[in-house]
């Protein structure tokens, strides 16, 4: 017999059974009703046999609802996890199944002006992990990562960080080690196949060839992205296996350089070894960037420098080389600087925190970066303001007789007794501060710029603000003001100021790159332009045709002219070709050795170059800047005047 149903009551149990016959029957026994041979006991009364038939009928038909209900319910989710969420489920299948991964594009090389490679790309091998592809199991997982960190020498520390900081990026192919050499990947290839989770993939590493240390901050270095950028980034098809320009070169042309990468797909079994090829598509190289920059003269003027420096016994120093007519930059030191190549074979924290620490700042760009008082190499700019404000005219002479008394205060020339009658040409020349003190904050009767106009006349030649060069962390310079000095220092602005001022002293600062701009600017006749390293053969646009006054120009450029016939630079007369320049010196603190400065350009009639020099702590700049420009000219002139 089979159970069909069965009820316990307050008061009966019902029991409906399945017999061949079928009928109704009191079982005596057990007080229950049985379907027997087809005929209903007399027992039961009929009023009795209307209830108990009423009861069961409502309680089947409870029954067979609820089961209705439940599986209505079973068949809606089922029907909701096939069709609706199951192309969801679909791709996590595929997921486990194949393997997306990406192929590095190479990236772009960086060239010189003439084609010699700066930046390029050598072989080399990643491991990486992808965290969906561990095992499951805790104790199993923990034996593959020490395995790993025993079999290439990862610290263990190293590889849980990578673990936490990309739990929410279980896909990610996260590198752990990069820059592996051919023969140690050969050797890893077999090892690494034991333990799921870690992959051994083909790469490339940058590669610096060039021996110009110098072009160190130029060129930049690569780096890997972090987990907070490669989510930042992946809208641009970045991934946490990818490297990106962290500074210069690398950094400004990332778009170009960086290519496009390509796409490996793979089956792969469930411990996430590959078991075949599914598609790949190639990746497409990087473009190549040419820079203005020639490495010739930049290893030049390097070694130069480096021998400057060694004589007066200075350790810091930078040299831009720009060519007026477009702004190109032909050269670009900073020293001390450091080897991309560290950065590009996954620096070590040892070595990073040796260069950080390091009290000469190898890693620091001076040249862009660096903010100095410019000492007199700012006096052909508040010259010119003054020749523009009509506050003197070409043959206005004052008598420098060793400086100027302004009540208790006493403000020097440089040479004890004076220069003598001195005009505008003669104190650009011979340097020549009483000149500069009375046209800049005014003398007796003569009323002189003032603080307000020498920084707007600064601002035309591009002192304050960045030069908009294509490289990234330029220094703005600083133009101090009244207001500035009450803010931040709770003092009026004094007249004294503004005689500091005039002769790029005080809290005026400048940078090696904006000195070089304002030069070019005089040698372009006014027409100023932006300074660029990468070197597009396009036309360059000059950034603005400044309404300068000519004639004003031209005397200054006199000035600067002077300062190599009979001035301090007439070591410069030594040149095949005739050049413009002005020294200077400026106090870098309380009994430290004064920065040596020289900026200038050449030829004089027709310039193609023009260069600023800063030994920091150099001394006299004769000593230090003067020979540098001469060696740097003359190598000009004979190679690269074209």
């Amino acid at each position: 017999m089979f159970n069909f149903w069965k009820r316990k009551s307050t008061s009966h149990i019902f029991v409906v059974q399945h017999h061949a016959g079928f009928g109704l029957k009191r079982n005596k026994s057990s007080d229950a009703i049985d379907i027997t041979d087809g005929y209903i006991s007399d027992d039961l009364s009929s009023h009795e046999r209307s209830i108990r038939s009423t009861v069961s009928s409502k309680r089947l038909t409870i029954g067979f609802s609820l089961f209705f209900l439940v599986f209505f319910a079973f068949f809606s989710r089922a029907l909701y996890l096939q069709g609706l969420k199951g192309s969801h489920f679909y791709a996590l299948a595929d997921a486990n199944r194949y393997r997306v991964t990406r192929v590095v594009s190479p990236r772009g090389k960086i060239l010189d002006r003439h084609g010699v490679v700066l930046a390029t790309n050598v072989p080399s091998f990643l491991l990486t992990l992808t965290i969906a592809d561990l095992p499951k199991e805790a104790e199993e997982r923990e034996l593959v990562i020490q395995g790993v960190s025993k079999q290439v020498g990862v610290q263990r520390a190293d590889i849980d960080l990578l673990l936490t900081q990309y739990a929410k990026q279980p896909q990610e192919h996260v590198p752990v080690l990069r820059n592996i050499p051919y023969e140690s990947a050969m050797r890893l290839t077999i090892e690494i196949a034991q333990y799921p989770g870690f992959n051994l993939i083909a790469s490339v590493q940058r590669s610096y060839p060039s021996t110009a240390v110098s072009l160190s901050h130029v060129l930049g270095y690569m780096g890997k992205i972090s987990p907070t950028e490669s989510v930042q980034l992946a809208s641009s098809g970045y991934r946490a296996i990818d490297q990106i320009g962290k500074t210069g070169i690398e950094r400004t042309a990332e778009t170009q350089l960086r290519g496009t990468p390509g796409k490996l797909v793979t089956e792969v079994n469930a411990s996430g070894h590959e078991l075949s090829v599914i598609s790949k598509t190639d990746p497409i190289s990087g473009t190549d960037v040419h820079l203005g920059i020639d490495l010739e003269l930049q290893k030049f003027i390097e070694i130069q420098l480096q021998t400057i420096l060694q004589q007066v016994h200075a350790t810091r120093a930078s040299v831009v080389a720009i060519d007026p007519r477009s702004g190109i930059v032909r050269a670009l030191v900073s020293l001390p600087a450091f080897d991309n190549n560290l950065f590009s074979s996954q620096i070590t924290n040892e070595t990073y925190q040796q260069l950080a620490q390091d009290p000469n700042q190898p890693l620091f760009f001076r040249a862009i970066s660096g903010e100095y008082p410019s000492g007199s190499i700012f006096k052909p700019v508040v010259a010119y303001a003054a020749l523009a404000e009509h506050i003197v005219g070409e043959h206005t002479s004052f008598v420098s007789s060793g400086g100027l008394r302004v009540g208790e205060w006493f403000f020097p020339d440089w040479k004890g007794g004076g220069h003598g009658v001195t005009d505008v040409r003669k104190a650009i020349a011979e340097s020549v501060n009483t000149y500069f003190y009375i046209i800049g904050g005014g003398f007796q009767d003569t009323i002189g710029l003032g603080v307000d106009r020498i920084a707007e006349y600064s601002r035309y030649f591009g002192f304050g603000a960045k030069t908009g060069i294509d490289l990234p962390n330029e220094a703005t310079g600083f133009l101090p003001s009244k207001e500035w000095k009450e803010k931040a220092k709770g003092e009026r602005w004094y007249v004294g100021d503004t005689y500091h001022l005039a002769i790029g002293q005080g809290d005026f600062l400048t940078t090696p790159l904006q000195m070089t701009v304002a030069t070019a600017t005089i040698a372009n006749d006014g027409q100023a332009i932006q300074p660029h390293v990468i070197d597009s053969g396009e036309e360059i646009k000059k950034v603005e045709v400044k309404n300068l006054d000519a004639t004003a120009l031209r005397i200054v450029q006199e000035g600067m002219r002077q300062s190599v016939t009979v001035g301090s630079n007439r070591r410069l007369l030594s040149l095949q070709f005739p050049v413009a320049g002005k020294t200077g010196t400026a106090q870098s603190g309380a009994e430290r050795p004064t920065h040596s400065w020289f900026t200038g350009y050449g030829p004089y009639d027709k310039p193609t170059l023009a260069i600023t020099i800063l030994v920091e702590e150099g001394g006299e700049s004769t000593a230090a800047a003067v020979p540098l420009a001469e060696k740097i000219f003359a190598w000009w002139f004979a190679h690269g005047n074209r």
